[in-house]
């Protein structure tokens, strides 16, 4: 399993370089070195590398290069399924969800990104776009406005109609972070991340041809560098969000509605299954937490008994 906390380099003299990892793609990589950008690969079968990753770098030739060791991260993001993880992105300090108000967008999903991002201690952002479909906003607006009640900040654009309102909302909350884009294929990822970096789509040409990955340019995440404080990642669209990984211990504390009442069951290793006196069913119960929270808190828990690896 991957570790938010991961080595260090042994000797970082013995390196040729450190480089940021930009893309990543299968046990492929590209890593950017004082803006020169190398293909990787690790050595063995590793493929514990992610997006976000400042890696010390053994180069083979002008292009090229091994990785040699991960630097410490500072956060991992990452989700998992009964049988093995799929490291998203590290050393990121907020993550977007991007939602909006067509095509339909799963609230499991989203419901589950949070959890990730709690249990990672990444801040969380809710981002509705596609404001201009006026006919389906309000409904759009009400999901929403359900995560905005439990503290999550949630920001109403429309990347097609008001881009210069949606990128005078969006930098200065990216300025001097590094800002993980995450959501459903057609939410409007793509366009927010075009307005936002407009050399985007040469770079995602550069990058593929590096990662030989040809049209398929959708199918990685890829960091672009805002400033020299300020980086935004995107990632491909995706339809589950697994959380295998996380323990029971994890998860209780990572649906902020739970923490007050966390310490206050009958029995200090109450599961919130179907213990007697327990809090957090006796908040569901008066309408403090969700019962859809909870629903999910007890899936999540199935989920992670059923860890094969």
């Amino acid at each position: 399993m991957p570790s938010p906390r991961n080595r260090k380099p042994d000797n970082q003299e013995s390196h040729d370089s450190v480089g940021i990892v930009i893309a990543a793609h299968g046990r492929h990589y590209v890593a950017e070195v004082d803006g020169e950008k190398l293909q990787c690969v690790t050595r063995g079968k590793k493929s514990d590398v992610a997006v976000g990753d400042h890696v010390a770098l053994k180069r083979t030739s002008n292009d090229q290069a091994v990785i040699e060791a991960i630097n410490e991260r500072a956060t991992l993001l990452y989700r998992s399924d009964q049988y093995k993880s799929k490291l998203l992105a590290s050393n990121v300090t907020q993550l977007f969800i991007v939602v909006a108000t067509e095509p339909g967008f799963s609230d499991d999903l989203v419901s589950r990104a949070l959890v990730a991002a709690e249990a990672a201690g990444i801040e969380a952002h809710l981002i509705l776009n596609k404001t201009d479909v006026t006919e389906a906003l309000d409904k759009a607006r009400q999901r929403v406005d359900f995560y905005g009640d439990l503290g999550y900040p949630v920001h109403a654009i429309s990347a097609r109609a008001e881009p210069d309102a949606m990128c005078a909302l969006l930098m200065p909350l990216m300025q001097g972070k590094s800002t993980i884009l995450i959501g459903q294929s057609g939410m409007g990822k793509s366009s927010i991340i075009n307005l936002i970096v407009p050399d985007a789509d040469a770079a995602v040409r550069e990058i593929s041809a590096a990662l030989d990955t040809g049209k398929h340019t959708t199918t990685f995440t890829r960091l672009y560098t805002i400033d020299a404080d300020t980086t935004v990642i995107d990632s491909p669209g995706f339809q589950e969000f697994g959380l295998y990984h996380l323990t029971e211990g994890m998860l209780e504390r990572a649906f902020p509605e739970f923490r007050p009442h966390l310490g206050h069951c009958k029995f200090y290793n109450c599961h919130h299954v179907n213990e007697p006196d327990c809090a957090i069913r006796t908040a569901v119960e008066h309408g403090e937490i969700s019962a859809m929270r909870h629903e999910l808190y007890l899936q999540l828990l199935h989920e992670s008994s059923q860890k094969l690896y």
